[in-house]
């Protein structure tokens, strides 16, 4: 998705002829080309490759280098080249080695063997052992910006939590989907079974009732779900399509923001079912919206851009609107429902939030109090300060808290394993706590 984009800036910021590379002739015919790293390791793109010589290589997202076991290192160690340019905001997200297997593509040597950098350098896998010689070391081949410090003027980032009411179906709806997944995750987790479709249907509950019947619908159909369980799935699956689509209460807020704004927005929603739904309202009220989603080829997402920037007034995008396009034109970014994982917040927010952008961007959180959402709000907002900080570093911090699994599921975790309300809101303030020092140990550092 980012190879449009960087021919597209090189092109039109630089006046660098470059091209974005679609078949092997590419390799062989223009002097600039712009490629994926997983089409280049693929034959017979690869071999093309590798029988050039290269003046300069640059690697955008180079942590995908980390490994030195895999294609993706052994291609860009193999090419003949003159330079190399490595850039990422996080050359360490698990292990000091990853930092080691970077550097040793630049400058094969410059950290001596992978033993002697072991015992002279770490002192465990994420903790460096001679801090002042390593930073030496560093200096001769890597340079750490950091956005302050770059001279770079950004607008200001508005932020604003929109706390809801469920209504008191609503209420019922999410009462007993959380109670179901909580029971039935307790009982596949001691069982070693499969809890990703509960983490998932607890997730699209706090979307909409909507997003969370495809779920329920394949639970339901499932021969391996117990009588028992049928019952029990099949009740919720009928409060959920109980609840007109027009009566949802986030959907209301959301078409009330849309009027107020007078001005183009984007809506981020992490589900399909809920984009659909969101589609249909704003078409109710009569207002122009675009969607934008991940199963889009490149032209199309290229003409829905176009479309949201001359005729439309609001943008419904999944996820996958959250990279590889730039949105400067609008500054109202409306996140119907957050993701569980802080880093693609400001995926979505950098969408609009970027070189370019002349007025201040205007975040709104939509949360609906008594949830898990509620609480997520708070942790980003109040907690980790998450709108002033940059990607990279979050990414860092949460990799130096050692969560053994995803984020997402370490949410999971909390939120079944609290006992009550009070007792999920001081595990998620003792998790805030935690992200903000590490952050002044980053920042210190």
């Amino acid at each position: 998705s980012l190879v449009l984009q960087w021919t597209r800036e090189l092109n039109e910021k630089f006046s660098i002829k470059a091209f974005a590379q679609k078949k092997e002739w590419c390799w062989t015919t223009y002097d600039v080309v712009v490629a994926s790293l997983d089409t280049t390791k693929r034959d017979p793109h690869r071999s093309i490759v590798l029988e050039q010589d290269w003046d300069l290589v640059i690697v955008d997202e180079a942590h995908k280098l980390k490994n030195r076991k895999t294609k993706n290192w052994e291609l860009i160690n193999r090419l003949r080249k003159k330079y190399l340019l490595l850039l990422t905001a996080t050359p360490i997200q698990n292990d000091m080695k990853e930092l080691y297997n970077l550097i040793t593509l630049l400058k094969p040597g410059q950290l001596g063997s992978s033993q002697q950098f072991a015992s002279t350098f770490m002192e465990e896998k994420r903790k460096p052992k001679n801090p002042a010689e390593l930073k030496d070391a560093l200096s001769q081949v890597m340079i750490r910006n950091k956005r302050s410090e770059g001279g770079v003027y950004f607008t200001q980032r508005k932020v604003a939590s929109i706390p809801l009411e469920l209504s008191p179906r609503e209420r019922e709806l999410y009462d007993g989907v959380s109670s179901f997944v909580k029971e039935e995750y307790l009982k596949r987790r001691a069982e070693r079974g499969n809890v990703l479709p509960l983490i998932t249907l607890q997730r699209e509950i706090c979307s909409t009732p909507y997003a969370a019947l495809p779920t329920l619908e394949r639970m339901y159909k499932d021969p391996k779900t117990p009588d028992s369980l049928r019952v029990r799935i099949d009740q919720l699956r009928q409060m959920c399509e109980s609840i007109p689509l027009d009566q949802y209460t986030k959907g209301k807020k959301v078409i009330e923001l849309v009027e107020s704004c007078e001005d183009k927005a984007i809506i981020f929603t992490e589900y399909r079912a809920s984009q659909e739904y969101l589609m249909y309202m704003l078409q109710q009220a009569g207002i122009r919206a675009i969607p934008f989603r991940g199963g889009f080829k490149r032209s199309k997402k290229d003409w829905m851009q176009e479309l949201f920037e001359k005729r439309a007034q609001v943008l419904v995008a999944t996820e996958a609107g959250g990279e590889g396009i730039n949105l400067q034109f609008c500054n109202q970014v409306i996140n119907f429902d957050l993701p569980w994982n802080p880093m693609r917040i400001e995926q979505r927010i950098g969408r609009v939030h970027r070189l370019g952008q002349t007025r201040d961007v205007y975040v709104y959180n939509i949360a609906t109090r008594g949830t898990i959402e509620e609480y997520i709000v708070d942790l980003l907002q109040e907690k980790i300060r998450m709108f002033e900080m940059v990607i990279g570093e979050l990414d860092m911090i949460i990799g130096k808290l050692k969560m053994h699994k995803t984020f997402e599921n370490d949410l999971m975790d909390m939120l079944v394993n609290s006992k009550s309300a009070s007792d999920l809101s001081s595990r998620f303030d003792d998790l805030g706590k935690k992200v903000l020092g590490a952050l002044k140990g980053e920042q210190d550092g």
